[in-house]
């Protein structure tokens, strides 16, 4: 876990974004020794963000498996793309 002060950030933005963007890894900015914010590289903040929609996708779909809607294997929506019967999902 990396911790940086707020004073730190201030007065040497251009190392603290350089840490951002080669660890990869969130870092925590403190203001009087508290939490404050969290700062962290664009490109560590969206492949955050595409695994959490991705994992949301999958617990819905869990979840509409759990209520009882049908599910399909690879094969079957195979079967029907080739058939044109994809409208037998929805």
């Amino acid at each position: 876990m990396n911790i940086q002060s707020s004073t730190k950030l201030r007065n040497d933005y251009g190392a603290i974004s350089r840490m951002a963007h080669e660890s990869g890894e969130p870092i925590y900015i403190t203001r009087n020794g508290e939490g404050d914010v969290v700062l962290m590289s664009n490109e560590a903040f969206e492949e955050r963000e595409r695994l959490l929609n991705e994992r949301a996708a999958v617990l819905e779909a869990e979840a509409r498996r759990l209520a009882g809607e049908p599910s399909f294997t690879t094969d079957e929506i195979r079967a029907m793309l080739k058939s044109g019967r994809m409208n037998d999902v929805a």
